[in-house]
């Protein structure tokens, strides 16, 4: 059988030679298509390939008669509506390691660039000024390098800076002082990452908890002279805060390869001498835009010869009849998940899953996927999903296992899932009730009943008169309305828990006045 392959976006040529040398593959070039003759088109082709240029829309897919599979030549995949696609059941494939190598080189030409003043001198020397002393700079060897994300790219920065002699102490929120061992870097938590680093390089996903993650409160931790990188994200530091804390000369200076509204044309930052920048170039490299299109191309390959797709983004198909059963509880997974890991201040070592009354009798792995999505999304962001979880779970070190049982517990049916990391253990377990949908019954030790939906606030602290009238009329005070309550102790006087949904998202300033109340043991902000 033949198969129709539309480029929509500039691709390199290298990098789509094994299509176009399969026998069974027609492939079409036309990166000059606007929406509507893209979307006349479509549905002439069996698959796509796009890269970020390509808006590809539930109108477009919704005309995609023939269309079976969908290719990213790059990780991102905002541009491309995946709840649409996989309600289709249309595959989506991405490149999520190609510019792996890329990425992480430019961090350390960066890092070089920064500590010799390299730019900054060659721009003089161009305007006929010799000036070697204003020049002087500082050398790597024997400084610490600061890594906050130590993901694919933030451990390959790693490895380089061991190369060059430099001391490496890494945060990341999977990172266990066991595993950083093993690569034979230091770990810290974050606070420590930043008090004690000469260089600071970011490598995290820009989600909201990590959005301005270093700021004006993280420069103040920081040594004096400090030396800041991003070549990850726009928004992951606090670009007026950054400036501000050159010109106090707190930071010494600072390689952007990114910024929070691109393109730019003149920026602030960019007038000031002890900063130097690139204009998103982390992955431009003739070799990454080479494999983020082999990759590609050969998953289509893949993928209509019926071999293992490596990089999917989206769900694969699931048996009808096994969808009708499970679909129910996916929702209830991931819900399980995200609220369990707001509660967890360490790297996770270990999952467990346990199905409990008739989910016992049933195919359980999507669920289990889709509470490792819930689980990683806090942390590793959007990208995270039903079928790359496990892989990424596996990829940090994460053990994960399912249990079953035949006992109810009072439930018809009824899922747990317990984190432990090195120091603690915590649980959490739900259900669906007849007519009613997804509920939280369980956190801990505590029974609650909880919809898990909208803004919740969960407090531990000291069962005592009163608590619960402070931490109402803090609330008030900021204008926050408490929609539900629940409340559960150990015994009297002991151990207690509230449950709180309230009508907004708690900012940090509220989130501190509450635990800064008398009895007040911990509070955790988790958005549903």
């Amino acid at each position: 059988m033949m198969y129709n392959v539309l480029i929509a976006d500039p691709l390199n040529a290298v990098g789509i030679l094994p299509l176009k040398n399969a026998k069974n593959i027609h492939v079409v070039v036309d990166t000059g298509l606007s929406a509507i003759q893209l979307h006349d088109k479509i549905s002439e082709f069996d698959a796509l390939i796009v890269r970020s240029q390509t808006q590809v829309t539930r109108l477009l897919l919704e005309n995609a008669s023939r269309l079976k599979i969908i290719g990213r030549a790059g990780v991102g995949v905002d541009n491309i509506d995946i709840e649409a696609a996989t309600e289709l059941g249309i595959m989506v494939v991405n490149a999520p390691n190609a510019n792996t190598n890329s990425a992480a080189e430019h961090t350390m030409a960066m890092i070089l660039a920064l500590s010799r003043k390299i730019p900054q001198a060659y721009y003089a020397l161009k305007n006929h000024q010799w000036d070697r002393k204003k020049y002087i700079g500082v050398e790597v060897r024997g400084k610490t390098l600061g890594i906050v994300g130590l993901g694919r790219i933030g451990a390959e920065v790693a490895s380089r800076a061991k190369g060059q002699r430099m001391k490496v102490i890494a945060y990341d929120p999977f990172l266990s002082p066991e595993k950083a061992a093993k690569m034979g870097i230091e770990y810290g938590m974050l606070e420590e990452v930043l008090r004690v680093s000469d260089f600071i390089t970011v490598h995290t996903p820009l989600l909201k908890e990590t959005r301005h993650l270093i700021n004006a409160q993280a420069f103040e931790l920081m040594k004096p002279g400090v030396q800041i990188i991003n070549c990850a994200r726009g928004g992951i530091i606090d670009e007026d805060a950054l400036y501000e804390a050159i010109l106090s000369n707190k930071v010494a200076g600072a390689a952007l390869d990114v910024f929070e509204e691109e393109p730019i044309s003149h920026h602030k930052l960019l007038d000031l001498p002890e900063v130097i920048a690139t204009p998103h170039l982390g992955a431009s490299t003739i070799e990454a835009q080479e494999n983020v299109a082999v990759d590609v191309s050969e998953d289509i390959l893949n993928f209509f010869s019926g071999s293992i797709v490596r990089h999917p983004v989206n769900l694969p198909s699931v048996p009808k009849e096994i969808m009708n059963k499970i679909e129910p509880y996916f929702n209830l997974a991931e819900k399980l998940g995200t609220f369990l890991i707001h509660l967890i201040d360490e790297a996770v070592e270990e999952v467990t899953i346990t199905y409990a009354g008739e989910l016992s009798k049933l195919e359980v792995a999507p669920l289990t996927r889709n509470t490792m999505k819930g689980i990683l999304k806090r942390h590793l962001g959007t990208h995270v999903n039903n079928v790359n979880a496990m892989y990424l779970a596996n990829k940090r070190g994460i053990t994960i296992q399912e249990s079953k049982t035949t006992q109810k517990k009072g439930f018809t049916n009824l899922m747990t899932c317990e984190i432990k990391t090195k120091s603690d253990t915590r649980n959490i377990s739900g259900t669906l009730l007849n007519g009613l949908g997804s509920r939280i019954v369980k956190v801990d030790n505590y029974r609650v009943d909880v919809i898990p939906k909208g803004h919740i606030v969960f407090i531990h602290h000291n069962d005592q008169p009163g608590v619960i009238g402070r931490m109402g009329s803090l609330l008030a005070e900021y204008q926050i309305n408490i929609a539900t309550m629940q409340v559960d102790r150990s015994d009297m006087g002991g151990d207690a828990i509230m449950v709180l949904k309230i009508d907004k998202h708690l900012e940090n300033d509220e989130l501190k006045a509450l635990k800064d109340l008398d009895e007040i043991k911990d509070v955790k902000a988790i958005d549903l």
